[in-house]
């Protein structure tokens, strides 16, 4: 244990977002994604909802500034203005850890496959709501 980090962040992941440089993403996503089908660098969070990981994630993982949105969510395939509850839940959570206003783009599920493949890791939690799947881009600390 670390005194300030998020207990629930493992040293993998914690090793893999300080490792990660300013415009590279990190996926975070739900149980249903196929994470490891898709991914070399799973990084699991079993059993922790989406809002608590996006939570502990971002008190110390800067959102970039640089992008707009920097943040985008996986969205129904031809519904991209889908309401979806973790979007809300994790644009809230991101703009409370960044002291700013977070937006978060929406991307289609077909889209958001290939665009998450690209990630540097992906953070498989235990979220079992649907379409709860993220990219976030990393910035600097100034």
């Amino acid at each position: 244990m670390l005194k300030g980090i998020p207990a629930i962040l493992t040293p993998d992941l914690l090793w893999a977002i300080h490792a990660m440089g300013h415009g590279d993403v990190l996926a975070v996503v739900d149980a249903n994604y196929p994470a490891y089908a898709l991914h070399d660098r799973v990084l699991p969070l079993a059993g922790v909802d989406i809002t608590t990981a996006v939570a502990a994630i971002g008190a110390l993982f800067p959102v970039d500034e640089a992008i707009e949105p920097a943040v985008f969510a996986m969205t129904p395939d031809g519904d991209p203005g889908a309401t979806v509850e973790s979007h809300t839940a994790v644009a809230e959570v991101l703009t409370r850890t960044e002291g700013r206003p977070v937006s978060i783009g929406p991307v289609e599920r077909s889209d958001f496959y290939p665009r998450a493949r690209k990630a540097f890791a992906v953070v498989l939690t235990g979220e079992t709501r649907s379409y709860s799947c993220f990219l976030i881009s990393k910035g600097v600390v100034v």
